[in-house]
């Protein structure tokens, strides 16, 4: 349900911005502050869900979702606008933290990646569905049935949220250090695993940033149009969807290489191979490959923070790793912009898929092999 109220609005945010008077690069800016409050927010989630408890701080974040919406659509000024759209992104930093942590916490060591693929891959089809709801919205009640649709979406992610049992976890007996001496005392604690599996996945999330920036890319710059663009995508988006609850099962029964380094080398090469497409039939052929390998890793990054979290301390510990996670996508595509103006496209885009084998090695090296409740 969070999946599709997001997906109903990052299509129409840019257009409400323009309406409001906003240039373009204005207009990007203000869409780009959904994935900034995120980022920002998740530090100060952590202190949120562990005062509250996770059940509580999903509902209520997703009571302040909808005051956030509502906002979006009432909003008389650009800035006050902005404002919501950010509010928009610190609140899914509270539910998205409260969620993995419970979600942790719930499912049984046996199952601890069929369920994070799982989370992953309902998440990813929101996202997907999310957008043909809001166009039916749109179509009904103008550029503002996208906010709606999205109130709706996020009114039943709170009402599901409301619906399951409060955990009591040991962290939570007795009185508790602040969150900022817990998170302090995490990043001493566990500087390696943040240095070693938390920048692989940082890496991770920058290849899974960058891929939806290059096919768009690429293809105009081999002369296909916007319908074609538009159909490679969601053909890529489809294969992406599929694949969440096979990678789970084989992560639990396996081991979680079993699905890391193939997801990372398929990734790797898809991206080395992308420039070497010259139409329709050769990119769609290498952006399938690339959805298959993004789609076996779906939840990667959910389960392996999982499984390096401690029992006391954890939401604080997922706190940072999502900080070290969201900020790896970010950086992808200022990075390829980057690349791009120092050299070409193309070395942008082999340059980007090089970090697969580099995020493939670090998980060879440094993730375990057994894992341990």
């Amino acid at each position: 349900m969070l999946g599709i109220a997001e997906g109903a609005i990052y299509p129409i945010l840019a257009l409400s911005a323009l309406e409001l008077g906003a240039s373009a690069a204005l207009a990007g800016f203000i869409v780009a502050l959904v994935p900034i409050g995120q980022m920002l927010g998740n530090l100060p989630a952590a202190a949120v869900a562990s005062a509250w408890g996770e059940r509580r701080a999903m509902v209520s974040s997703a009571v302040a979702g909808l005051l956030a919406l509502l906002l979006c659509l009432a909003a008389p000024s650009l800035w006050l606008f902005g404002a919501a759209v950010f509010a928009l992104g610190l609140v899914g930093a509270v539910f998205k933290l409260a969620r993995q942590t419970w979600l942790t916490e719930a499912a049984p060591l046996a199952l601890r990646a069929r369920a994070m693929s799982t989370l992953g891959g309902t998440v990813r089809i929101g996202m997907f569905i999310g957008p043909f709801v809001a166009a039916a919205f749109i179509h009904v009640f103008g550029l503002a049935g996208a906010y709606w649709a999205a109130t709706l979406a996020m009114a039943g992610a709170g009402v599901i949220a409301f619906a399951v049992p409060e955990l009591e976890a040991p962290r939570r007996a007795g009185r508790r250090p602040s969150a900022r001496h817990v998170i302090g005392r995490e990043i001493h604690a566990y500087a390696h695993v943040f240095l070693t599996l938390g920048l692989a996945t940082a890496l991770v999330s920058a290849l899974r940033a960058c891929r939806q920036v290059v096919i768009p890319l690429w293809a105009e710059s081999i002369g296909l149009d916007a319908t074609d663009t538009a159909l490679i995508y969601g053909l890529m988006g489809t294969v992406d969807m599929l694949l969440f609850y096979p990678a789970g099962r084989i992560m639990d029964l396996w081991g979680r290489l079993w699905i890391t380094l193939p997801s990372m080398l398929v990734m790797g090469a898809s991206f080395l191979a992308l420039p070497l497409t010259t139409g329709f039939a050769s990119l769609l052929a290498v952006s399938m490959v690339l959805g298959l390998g993004n789609g076996i890793g779906s939840g990667l990054i959910l389960t392996i923070g999982a499984d390096a979290s401690p029992r006391v301390g954890r939401t604080e510990f997922l706190a940072i790793w999502r900080v070290i996670s969201d900020g790896g996508g970010g950086a992808g595509p200022l990075l390829l912009s980057g690349l791009t103006a120092l050299v070409s496209l193309a070395g942008g885009i082999a340059a980007i898929g090089s970090l697969g084998f580099v995020a493939a090695w670090m998980f060879w090296r440094w993730l375990p092999r057994h894992i341990q409740a």
